[in-house]
């Protein structure tokens, strides 16, 4: 406000010849002048925002150039225009026909201006997307790194190790066919962890190949403790957060009692645009806190490539989590 004060003092001062001779001059012409500021100035701020909405820079940035110059200029002429003709009618009693000589005779240079502004709005517009669109890149990749390696550590901590190095001991006396084969899957699952580790999103069916390995992991430790379940196809352009689905179903076996007499159930299933992670609740009495770490990551990567929410509830003695499907042609 105090800005578009002092530069309509400036342009009365300059345009409005004999606006300093007398005090009611002076007033006159600094309402005047301060009401074309304010109103050049606010309403190219309100259109610039208003077309930021609908027209992304990143996604449409010539399109948004040549709607935004042509918005603002249309908008500064037309706005000028109609405070001198209300001016001239409420100081003077001037109808807009009789007025419209005089008006006509100024319009240029407020076009010239209005040129100037909505160049000097597109160009600072464009560069501070742009410039958003960096630090974004940036911090999707500190994060992304800290997923990833949160993921990693998830796979190989001590306890993961340990349990599936005692399974496989035990199958090497007890049936070396299908310790072979448990080496095979372990195998495949860190393989698919090191692939993925420098990648944002993966194929959803990359995904769902990842847990069967994982989960023939789980059913050979738990046997009947564990009822896990994935019953959904992948189409050929759909994508996800790597590791996802492990995450989920590790943070369900880590907090969660697995025993004969409370078998462990957990399903993976599509719902429209979902992709449906649920399990059973009965709370470990005694193990780690859950400090919801790995949940927030995954809500956060995804958050950077959709607007789509992901669901979490926990009712009814379940646990629920909805994910969104990613689809390559929106990426």
């Amino acid at each position: 406000m105090l800005a578009n004060l002092i530069m309509g003092i400036l342009i009365m001062l300059i345009f409005m010849d004999g606006a300093s001779n007398g005090l009611r001059n002076l007033l006159i012409g600094t309402v005047w002048a301060f009401a074309i500021c304010i109103t050049q100035w606010g309403g190219i701020i309100f259109v610039n925002s208003l077309i930021d909405r609908k027209i992304k820079w990143i996604e449409q940035p010539i399109l948004r150039s040549v709607v935004g110059i042509i918005s603002l200029v249309g908008y500064s002429v037309f706005i000028f225009s109609a405070v001198q003709f209300v001016m001239l009618y409420i100081l003077y009693g001037t109808i807009p026909s009789e007025a419209w000589e005089m008006v006509s005779k100024s319009i240029i240079y407020t076009l010239l201006i209005s040129s100037f502004l909505s160049l000097l709005f597109t160009a600072i517009g464009f560069f501070k997307a742009w410039r958003e669109a960096l630090i974004k890149s940036e911090k999707l990749k500190t994060e992304m790194m800290a997923y990833r390696y949160e993921s990693l550590r998830n796979q190989i901590n001590p306890h993961f190790l340990f349990n599936s190095f005692n399974v496989l001991s035990d199958l090497v006396y007890a049936d070396q066919a299908m310790a072979v084969k448990f080496i095979n899957q372990l195998s495949d699952l860190f393989r698919y962890v090191l692939d993925s580790r420098d990648k944002e999103l993966v194929p959803l069916a990359e995904e769902l190949a990842f847990m069967n390995s994982y989960i023939y992991l789980l059913k050979t430790r738990f046997e009947d403790k564990l009822d896990l379940k994935i019953e959904l196809k992948a189409e050929a352009d759909e994508l996800i957060v790597p590791m996802t689905l492990q995450l989920l179903v590790e943070n369900a076996v880590k907090h969660n009692e697995v025993s004969e007499a409370f078998p462990l159930q957990i399903s993976i299933v599509r719902k429209e645009n979902y992709l449906e992670v649920e399990n059973s609740l009965r709370i470990k009495k005694v193990g780690e806190d859950s400090k919801n770490t790995g949940l927030k990551n995954i809500i956060q990567q995804f958050g950077y490539f959709t607007d789509l929410q992901i669901e979490v509830s926990d009712s009814g003695g379940k646990f629920l989590v909805k994910i969104p499907i990613l689809k390559a042609s929106e990426k």
